[in-house]
């Protein structure tokens, strides 16, 4: 596997798709996270295409577990059961 890259380098990516600067890239991906983060404290789950489903399950004795359940084309990315059968 190789080495993980950082949050700078990760938006450097999107921004190029976009056609944005980094910074501008960097603030969209504080602000889904930040986003994300909210949605959960809420006790709502997040359903995100093509990338999976991020939600919080209460266990038998009260605790919080915070869950993800990736989407089939990303089970498909990498190999694991997987019924998807379109393009990446």
């Amino acid at each position: 596997m190789s080495a993980n890259i950082k949050k700078k380098e990760f938006a450097a990516l999107p921004a190029q798709k976009m056609n944005v600067g980094d910074k501008t890239a960097e603030m969209w991906i504080d602000a889904f996270i930040d986003t994300l983060f909210d949605c959960l404290g809420r006790g709502r789950g997040v359903v995100l295409t093509n990338l999976g489903t991020f939600y919080l399950r209460i266990t038998v004795r009260g605790e919080s577990v915070f869950k993800f359940l990736p989407s089939q084309k990303l089970r498909a990315l990498f190999g694991w059961s997987s019924t998807y059968k379109g393009d990446f």
